[in-house]
């Protein structure tokens, strides 16, 4: 079965963003004058959960202070966050956010091949469409057929819900998509929607269990920064990923089971 459609993840998918995340995090901190701060550290341990929002109510549920302190708090999270939307969106208006390695060849490769682009993320619309125009310019929006994010569905990721809502719109069956994504929740929402999934994670990411995945790269890579050791590891056709090789890993038959194994032995 033929391969129609990529959905890609955003945030440390299509650019490296989770440290203008966290800066715009802290300026909104800084701007209400809410006196915390968050180290890379500790971004990095609040990015097992997925969402902005729900970051930060996982942050205060953790401090150690009263509940009538935790419940006020909670009520502040959606202006804090709104806060933080315009801080995020303004750094990447100027330029302050990159595509990562790879990303723009392999859109356009894909586009090439006839392939439909989705975008399904558990960022805001707003935050989308600031990446978007700051790295791809006018044709950003226009490159993706669905653009998915989180505010649309009930569960955001490791649920499958924004995968099915992007596969529903394109009209796309799972078995004909394939997810590129960067996180270990993103890889469980993809896999739970039955998308062959591509990694390639980040500083963010990396080491976490990536298991399911149906190929693990530290980047696309491009001819002018190719991968170490490919080809030959995990590539054979050249020093970073094309659309055709991918299209070839994801559609090549699962071996058989030990069940189906007996079946074919024995018919």
């Amino acid at each position: 079965m033929s391969i129609e459609a990529l959905v890609f993840d955003v945030d440390g998918t299509l650019a490296d963003t989770e440290e203008v995340h966290r800066m715009a995090f802290n300026l909104a901190f800084e701007q209400l004058g809410l006196g915390w701060h968050w180290s890379q550290a500790e971004y990095r341990a609040l990015l097992a959960v997925t969402g902005g929002k729900e970051r930060m109510k996982a942050w205060i549920d953790s401090r150690p202070i009263g509940a009538s302190e935790k419940k006020r708090l909670h009520e502040r999270v959606p202006a804090i966050h709104a806060a933080k939307t315009q801080h995020y969106t303004d750094i990447a208006r100027r330029g302050g956010i990159e595509l990562r390695t790879g990303v723009l060849r392999f859109l356009e490769e894909a586009q090439r091949a006839g392939l439909r682009l989705a975008i399904a993320s558990t960022t805001t619309a707003a935050n989308i469409d600031a990446l978007l125009q700051a790295t791809l310019g006018p044709r950003g929006l226009t490159m993706f057929d669905v653009i998915a994010c989180g505010d649309q569905v009930r569960a955001k990721k490791p649920a499958s819900d924004i995968y099915l809502l992007a596969l529903d719109t394109l009209g796309v069956p799972p078995e004909r998509a394939i997810a590129i994504e960067d996180s270990p929740n993103g890889l469980r929402s993809a896999l739970g929607a039955g998308l062959w999934t591509l990694v390639t994670p980040t500083f963010w990411t990396e080491g976490s269990d990536f298991s399911g995945a149906g190929l693990v790269l530290p980047s696309l890579g491009d001819p002018t920064q190719p991968l170490s050791g490919e080809p030959g590891g995990r590539l054979e056709s050249a020093a970073w990923l094309g659309i055709d090789e991918l299209l070839q890993m994801a559609t090549v038959a699962p071996p058989l089971n030990a069940v189906q194994a007996l079946y074919r032995e024995n018919p």
